[in-house]
């Protein structure tokens, strides 16, 4: 099965649990591509909880900057690749030393999704619906957010918006 979904939802939605029920129902193996990085002890409390979730068989590599070249090594026709979450992703870019790096590997990234085979879950926050923060970083966080997910949603059959737990369809072209 060739299909590429990109769920987009809020803090605790519940897009990383419908990511994972999809890549469960898929009846494929699974590799989950984690790009967190715990720089505090939330954020371990947080990649520990989302650990508990996965079933044991489920092939995990962590990846917080070169998500293209990762996707481009797991993808397969007989395999489902779970990567959660694209707007951690996105900061480790943005706050990385080598500031080209953000702008090579977004790129990679939309260049590299188009051509996968199998089956693709890409999970992101929506950070877009509210004030416009006053920082310049956060500004240009959610301005890049915002353009990364529009243009994952052309290259994508389905879109998703979970809100409460709650999966809202924006985009579903049929599988052929």
């Amino acid at each position: 099965m060739n299909k590429k979904t990109l769920i987009l939802g809020g803090v605790r939605s519940g897009k990383s649990r419908l990511a994972e029920r999809l890549a469960t129902e898929s009846q494929l193996p699974v590799t989950y591509i984690a790009t967190a990085t715990a720089l505090d002890e939330e954020m371990h409390k947080r990649i520990a909880l989302h650990r508990v979730r996965r079933p044991d068989n489920w092939i995990v590599i962590e990846e917080p900057l070169q998500l293209a070249s990762v996707l481009y090594q797991q993808a397969t026709r007989e395999r489902c690749i779970l990567v959660d979450c694209l707007t951690l992703w996105l900061t480790n870019l943005l706050t990385a030393q080598d500031t080209s790096q953000f702008l090579y590997e977004r790129e990679a990234l939309l260049s590299t999704i188009p051509t996968l085979t199998g089956r693709i879950i890409l999970v992101s926050n929506e950070t877009n619906m509210g004030i416009t923060p006053m920082g310049e970083l956060s500004r240009r966080y959610c301005d890049e957010a915002g353009r990364l997910h529009q243009d994952l949603a052309q290259c994508c059959e389905q879109v998703i918006l979970t809100v409460a737990g709650l999966p809202h369809i924006l985009k579903e072209h049929p599988h052929e």
